[in-house]
Formats: C-alpha cells, structure tokens, sequence
C-alpha cells in the first residue's frame, strides 16, 4: 500500500489532498502536515465530509530538518509532496534524501532574501538522489507543470522541433475584492514585481517588470491584458527544447490589480529586506500578507474562469512544413469550487500535483535523481488531465502569433 505526506495547507494542497482521497485506489493512505495543524484539520474535515476518506494530519516546520525527518520516519510514506512554500524545497528535499523517500514538488526553489527564480539548486540535488535511487519530480503543477507537460506532448506528436513558444496565463475571474492574489501574496507580488526574462536566441533577454502588454482574446473569459513575466518553466524548457528560437510567459491582469499593485510598490510595501518598525524587524511584503485576504477563502465568491495553454510554431512531425499549435486548458471557479471548496487557480495546481504523484506511486513515472516534468513521458499525464477535472483540447492556428 502506498502512503502519501504531503506538506502544506493552502488552496493548492487542499485540491490535492481532496483529488488523492477521490481517488483512493491510488492513495489508500494520506497524510497532511504544516506548520498550522489547524489548517491540516480543515482540509482533513471537508475530505472526509465530501469523500468519506480520512486524512490524518501533523504540525511541523517544514525547514526543521531533523524534525521533518523524524516524522517521514513515523509514517513511512513511499512520495513526500511538496505543496509548501518554494522557500522550503530544499530542507524537504534534504529530508528525503535522509529517510530514503521519493519527493514531489510545484513550484522551483527560490530563496526569502531575493526574488530569483532559478533550477539551479535543485538541479545540484540530482547526483545524491540518483546515487540514493530515489526521485525528485520538479514543477508538477500549472505553470510549470501542464504547460510543459502540453509543449512535450506538442513535439512528441505534432511538431518536429519547436521554434518559438508562447505559455498563456489568464485568470478570468472575478472574487469581488478590491485586491487579493489568487495564490500566496507573497509569492504571486514577489512573481510579479520581478524583472521579465524571456528566452530568445541562446539567451534570456531581461526587461522591467510589467512593461510589455498587449491584449489576447481568450476563450470562454474575453479579451485581457497579458504581461510578459518570468517564470521557472522558460528555464526548464529552455534547456529541454534547444532548438527553440523563443520562448515567453505571459499572464493577464487587470487594471485594479495593477493600479493598487503599482501603489503598493511605490510605498515600498512589497519590499523583501526587513525594515525596523518599533524596534522590531519586519519584512514588509510579509506584513502585507497578513493583511490580505487569505486566496483559500475567496472560493466561495470567485466567479469566472482560467485559461491557460500553449502556442507553438515548428516544423511539423508530418513533413508539411512549419505549423502552430495551441493547446489548452478551460476550468471554471464555480465548478471547481463545488467539487473542492477551492477556486480554480488552486484546483488547477493541484489536480495536476495529484497526478504527478499518482504516476509515481504506481511506477509509470519512475527514474534515479532529480528530473523536470518534460523529461518524463507526456501521455498518461495527459491522459489523466482529461479524467480528473481538467480537459484539454488543442488547435492549429493559421500562423504564429503576431504579438
């Protein structure tokens, strides 16, 4: 029987641990752990409400090695998932290494002190996980996650190689709030006040943050405002892809979202170095955090949907020349909302962290050190998109896009 620890307790764990429990035959044992064990209890409450199934939970501190290690050691669990902040990926990891466990994670490794996303941390862990004969599964989530899992299934059955890409982030929903993120404050303002890098031509090409806009008409939300954005998957696909020429990330906002954003930068409330206040060290973004809505309690008032895929322009696998592809995604908050308690942005990051784990645990997905979803054959991913909650469907478009 395989157990399960997933670590975390926000909006994306929530799907995930809801998705494993739905799906009991794969998880017949789910534990839950994070710092709030209250939080933990929550979760474990709605799972056994919705699915009859029991989650038992834990408090730890996640970048407490020896503490997390001795609780891998009472639950002998065969995957640890990572749904955690992206502070604590590698004392998780190091955790797994010490019990001899597999490791899953979202989102890539970026240190408190500075808003750098980069593999290059957790590509280090590769030799020690291979010589463990263990797995370390990164960025199986969203983005990254299934917009790189949809650019590999791409090459493998449309495309020869890939000359340029385009991921296609957009939230068309609307929670009612005058500002809130639809995910960790911290990590989405962090996200979004760094400088923009795509790839293009052997290199990534930096610009300031927010300064690249056009609109795009997206299917079931309308035509939004998208921004050009770093984001960890460029890197990864970057080195997977070679061939490509460019490669860009682009998310959309809305115009109260920038605005109050915009205010809040200009006041140095998204600051990430400490400031003194009353004689204490505070880290601003951090306060900010704790004054904003928490994104697992905007389920209930989130209305709309996401839209979220991939354009590609490439030689064809057929020989008819150069073809684009676009290939996406379309949930709707509501639904996801009735099926988890959690609005799209989580459901759509952790049904897709479900089945990264459930293709470990069954041994369809397996390998000796540290890899990225690309690596990894797409097809029983894509398969199970379209079984769990997030159907895909995919197009040729009559030429690149233009922006």
């Amino acid at each position: 029987m395989s157990k399960v620890l997933v670590i975390g307790a926000g909006g994306v764990s929530s799907v995930a641990v809801h998705k494993m429990a739905m799906n009991a035959g794969i998880f017949p044992e789910i534990h839950l752990a994070s710092r709030t064990k209250s939080k933990c209890d929550a979760i474990a409450q709605s799972v056994k409400e919705r699915t009859g199934e029991t989650v038992a939970t834990y408090a730890i501190d996640a970048e407490d090695v020896p503490a997390l290690s001795a609780l891998i050691r009472q639950i002998g669990p065969s995957l640890v998932v990572n749904l955690a902040l992206p502070y604590q990926d590698l004392t998780i990891m190091d955790a797994c290494l010490e019990t001899g466990v597999d490791y899953l994670d979202t989102a890539n490794y970026e240190p408190k002190e500075e808003a750098k996303f980069e593999y290059k941390w957790q590509w280090a862990y590769h030799d020690r996980f291979k010589e463990a004969g263990l797995m370390a599964l990164l960025g199986s989530g969203f983005d990254p996650g299934v917009t790189s899992v949809f650019t590999m299934w791409l090459k493998k059955h449309k495309l020869k190689t890939i000359r340029t890409l385009d991921i296609l982030d957009c939230n068309g929903g609307d929670h009612g709030q005058a500002f809130a993120t639809n995910f960790n404050p911290e990590i989405n303002i962090r996200e979004v006040t760094a400088p923009a890098r795509h790839w293009e031509n052997g290199q990534f090409v930096e610009t300031p943050a927010m300064s690249n806009k056009v609109e795009f008409d997206f299917e079931g939300v309308g035509p939004k405002n998208m921004y050009l954005m770093y984001h960890e998957e460029l890197e990864s696909l970057a080195k997977f892809v070679p061939e490509m020429e460019r490669a860009r990330f682009w998310m959309t906002f809305g115009d109260e979202y920038i605005k109050h954003l915009t205010v809040l930068q200009n006041v140095g409330m998204t600051r990430i170095d400490p400031v003194i206040y009353e004689g204490k060290e505070i880290i601003p973004l951090q306060f900010l955090k704790a004054v904003l809505p928490e994104p697992a309690s905007l389920g209930s008032t989130t209305k709309g949907k996401t839209n979220i895929g991939c354009i590609a322009t490439g030689e064809a696998l057929d020989g008819s020349g150069e073809k684009t592809f676009y290939i996406k995604n379309i949930c709707d908050h509501e639904d996801a909302f009735a099926e988890t308690g959690n609005q799209a942005v989580s459901y759509t990051t952790g049904v897709p962290a479900m089945i990264g784990s459930a293709l470990m645990v069954q041994g369809i997905w397996k390998g000796d050190g540290v890899f990225n979803i690309e690596q990894l054959n797409p097809d029983p991913f894509m398969e199970m998109l379209n079984q769990h909650g997030l159907p895909w469907t995919v197009e040729e478009l009559s030429g690149p896009v233009e922006f």
